[in-house]
Parts: structure tokens; C-alpha cells; sequence
């Protein structure tokens, strides 16, 4: 079957190991650069316009190579371009596979303390983290799904010994959707322990399911405890084609920096690239599978 797939590229190492990845694509898909990234927003002052969005949401899928450089100011790159997409395609779960642990992290990938919602002044700073019924159970329903694929466990984590309004919310979302599943068996970590048995025990875990902060620092230590951020690759999905806003089903992408410093040396390892790439194929074919 013939697929449009989108390429963004990056900064720094993104070019040269997404030109890797891609030769392990069809050659006869067609690919569409995307011109988004550092060069351009110091360049233009732009970082992704509403056309080249658009553009994205006529592919079958988006690759992208690591965003950032020195020069740009942190958080301008992340939220312009990364979560800037993940909220306009709805890319409701992000999935985080470590095979060599046997772990894979489910991570609600639109709300939380990433949502964007918040003020500052000289004095006060306030983030606020948004968590609705609908996105904690449309996540918890692809991982329930997924943990039944698998080993039929799944730990969900969050802090809801302290973060008792949000942590009440996703108690009762995950109670209520495990009852669907009843041949999943079911348990509950604060993040704190989670964290402290992915280090000293992770055989412990399968499918593990949690929010967008707590997903984000988590899969990080599960790289450190695995293979590294090198080798680690995540996709971005909206998994679901019926309920889906446009043709693209995901971004795919090497979890590692842009790394300029050895960017052009030839030091730069593609492991993630092609494992971003994998994830993107494997997408494509459940996509299939299931029309």
C-alpha cells in the first residue's frame, strides 16, 4: 500500500539519523519535508505554521528527529512545534517501549501539567494541571487493551496521596474502565515507589500507565535503567481510526536530544531513529489490520 509519510527532520543530529531510519521505510512512499525546527525560528521567528499542520494531517504519519538548540529559548521549540502538534492531531497516547526491560509506558499525552494552562508575573508562578474523564479514560482504555496483548498486568501510577483532586479523578476513571477488563489484574503505585522498584525490581512492571508528568520522568529512568536515551524511540499516537481528526495516525520519534555538539561527527547513534521507525510501521499495519 503506498503512504504519504511526513519528515521533519530536526536540529543538530535529528537529519542524520532520521536519514537512517528512513532507509528502512518503502522507497516507494512518498516522502514530505517538513521545514520546522531551530533553523527556521532563528531564520523566520517562526516554528510550525497552520499549512505545514495541515500538511501533517494529509500524511499517514509524521517522523521527527530531535528539536532544540542553545540559541533558542527553552520551551520555545517543545510547546511550538511538539505540543503544539500532539494537541492539534490529538495524539492522546504517548507509547514508550522498552523491550529490553519487557516494559512499556502508556502516558496521557495531552493534558496534565503540559497542558499550557497557567500565569506568571515577577512574584507568582502558576501551572495548572488539567485532568478530564474523558482523556484518562480513553488512555487507560488503549492500555487496558494493550496490557490484555501482553501479560494481562498493568500499574498505574500518580500522587494521589497529595495530588488528591487530580489522583481522585484517575482512581475512579481507571477503577471504572478495569471493570471491562476483568482478566487484566490491576495495581497502584505512587510515583515516588514506582520509580524506586523500576530501579531495583523492574521485572515487576508490564504495562504501565500514567499521566503526562509523571509518564515523562518515568520513561527517562526506564531509559537510564535499559539501554539508554540512545537507543529509546516513542510514538505518539491517536489509535483509534473512527474517532480520529485527520488521516495521520501518529508522531514518531527518537526520545534523545538534538545533541549539536556532535552533530556532523559521525558519532551520533541511529538506534532510536530506527526504532521510531519501527513504531511507525507497526502503527500503519494494526491500521490495516483492523480496516
Amino acid at each position: 500500500m503506498s503512504r504519504r509519510i511526513a519528515v521533519l527532520a530536526g536540529d543538530g543530529i535529528g537529519p542524520e539519523v532520521i536519514a537512517v531510519g528512513l532507509e528502512r521505510l518503502d522507497p516507494s512512499w512518498e516522502m514530505v519535508p517538513i521545514d520546522a525546527g531551530a533553523g527556521r525560528y532563528l531564520r523566520t521567528g517562526d516554528t510550525i505554521t497552520g499549512s505545514e499542520v495541515d500538511a501533517i494531517r494529509d500524511c499517514d504519519a509524521l517522523l521527527l528527529g530531535a528539536v532544540g538548540d542553545p540559541r533558542v529559548p527553552d520551551g520555545v521549540l517543545e510547546r511550538g512545534i511538539l505540543l503544539r502538534l500532539r494537541r492539534e492531531l490529538d495524539l492522546y497516547v504517548n507509547l514508550r517501549p522498552f523491550p529490553e526491560l519487557g516494559i512499556v509506558f502508556v502516558r496521557e499525552n495531552t493534558e496534565g501539567l503540559y497542558a499550557g494552562v497557567g500565569e506568571c508575573d515577577e512574584v507568582h508562578a502558576f501551572e495548572t494541571s488539567v485532568n478530564t474523564r474523558t482523556a484518562i479514560q480513553r488512555t487507560a482504555g488503549y492500555a487496558f487493551r494493550l496490557a490484555r496483548t501482553r501479560g494481562d498486568h498493568l500499574t498505574w501510577v500518580h500522587k494521589t496521596n497529595v495530588l488528591t483532586y487530580a489522583g481522585g479523578l484517575w482512581r475512579a476513571v481507571v477503577e471504572d474502565v478495569s471493570t471491562s477488563f476483568p482478566e487484566v489484574s490491576v495495581d497502584y503505585l505512587h510515583v515516588d515507589a514506582a520509580a524506586y522498584h523500576l530501579v531495583r525490581d523492574p521485572g515487576r512492571f508490564d504495562v504501565v500507565l500514567t499521566d503526562n508528568l509523571f509518564g515523562d520522568v518515568l520513561s527517562d529512568l526506564a531509559a537510564g535503567v535499559g539501554d539508554g536515551l540512545g537507543a529509546a524511540a516513542s510514538a505518539n499516537l491517536h489509535p483509534d481510526p473512527q474517532t480520529r481528526p485527520q488521516r495521520c495516525v501518529g508522531l514518531f520519534e527518537p526520545v534523545h536530544g538534538s545533541a549539536p555538539d556532535i552533530a556532523g561527527t559521525g558519532l551520533a547513534d541511529p538506534s532510536a531513529a530506527i526504532g521510531a521507525v519501527e513504531l511507525l510501521v507497526d502503527a500503519l499495519e494494526q491500521e490495516v489490520a483492523v480496516t
